[in-house]
């Protein structure tokens, strides 16, 4: 600015910034000493808030409009400046723009791989990236925490410190979801709106919110990508028999395409790994067809005399019932009764004295 501009503008009249960028968040206007004219106009469009400071204190905020300054509409400042009972000369005072407009053009991603413990694969290191949009909640705040003096706050100024914050956060975001690894893709917009709310939180006190956080990819390490890999296969072959007899199958073109160089000793193994499961299988078969054996037929004792006589099976106990021997009061035993019974108390004997009359009464 030149000396005739300084003295041309020695009051400054008119207040206002035109965004011409699309990364500047805070941009102070360029008082150079001049002081403002009491009456100035204050133009404040969409998407912008403008706030004085006096003396490094924050003072009145301006929501979008157009405003004529004076005492009335600037009672913070006209209290830090004694202006008890009006005040029409030039006052000395700093305005800052700040753009309150989503920024969408934040990007995001590990450097290094998160640390998750999930249920079917146990310590996973899983690495994601995506976007997020930022925006001033709380243009006071802002300032107070993060800008300070500065002329020209950018988004390149907030960026980094915000792409911290999230990588620290995702850990524990994408544990406390409790979303298997399997269906994190599936989920990746619940978690993506979770994270959203946990960053806003953490920022409020900086005058920022995360009004979308998008999560486009979480990738895993070759060594899980290859194990989930195998666990599809598996599905696919039903069980641990089809899975090795799919192998099998996938080894015979590579062995085909590999003559004298190991590949026709690798069929040969193939095929006889082949031919033992078909025998194996056939032999099951066949042995699943064989009936089991009959049951044993119990072996019985009766108490003769006092002597212990036997062992008879039930054709034996039936020429005992004809000789006298085995009676409803005769003692009986086999495996598995925990003592000796009479005769007409095992239920298994009844068919065989239902012919046996009971003993005669007691003579009198």
């Amino acid at each position: 600015m030149g000396l005739m501009d300084r003295i041309r503008g020695e009051f400054i009249d008119i207040i206002e910034w035109t965004d011409d960028g699309r990364d500047t968040i805070v941009w102070r206007f360029p008082r150079y000493g001049n002081e403002i004219k009491m009456g100035a106009r204050l133009v404040v469009r969409e998407s912008q808030v403008a706030v004085f400071v006096n003396e490094g204190r924050l003072a009145d905020v301006y929501q979008p409009g157009t405003y004529t300054l004076s005492t009335q509409n600037m009672p913070v400042l006209s209290t830090l400046k004694g202006w008890k009972h009006g005040f029409e000369s030039p006052f000395k005072a700093e305005v800052y723009f700040v753009t309150t407009r989503q920024f969408t053009d934040f990007k995001w991603g590990t450097q290094n791989p998160v640390i998750l413990r999930d249920a079917e694969f146990g310590m996973v290191r899983v690495r994601a990236f995506g976007t997020f949009a930022a925006q001033v909640v709380d243009a006071a705040a802002l300032l107070r925490e993060l800008v300070g003096t500065d002329p020209q706050f950018r988004t390149e100024e907030v960026g980094e410190h915000l792409r911290r914050l999230i990588v620290s956060k995702l850990g524990s975001a994408l544990g406390a979801s409790g979303v298997p690894l399997l269906d994190l893709a599936a989920r990746q917009d619940g978690i993506g709106q979770q994270l959203a709310k946990a960053l806003t939180l953490e920022l409020s006190a900086t005058g920022i919110a995360i009004p979308r956080f998008y999560i486009e990819n979480i990738s895993v390490p070759p060594e899980v990508e290859a194990a989930i890999d195998t666990r599809s296969r598996m599905a696919i072959a039903g069980n641990l028999d089809d899975y090795a007899k799919l192998q099998a199958a996938d080894a015979i073109p590579l062995a085909a395409a590999n003559p004298g160089t190991g590949g026709d000793a690798l069929g040969l193994g193939v095929g006889m790994a082949l031919g033992q499961r078909i025998v194996q299988s056939t032999s099951g078969a066949a042995a699943a067809a064989v009936p089991p054996p009959l049951p044993a037929a119990p072996r019985w004792f009766i108490a003769v005399g006092g002597q212990q006589q036997g062992p008879y099976d039930e054709s034996a106990l039936a020429g005992q019932v004809t000789a006298g021997n085995l009676t409803r009061t005769t003692l009986v035993w086999r495996t598995g009764q925990a003592a000796w019974q009479p005769a007409d108390q095992v239920p298994e004997l009844a068919s065989l004295l239902a012919d046996v009359p009971p003993p005669l009464p007691p003579q009198g």
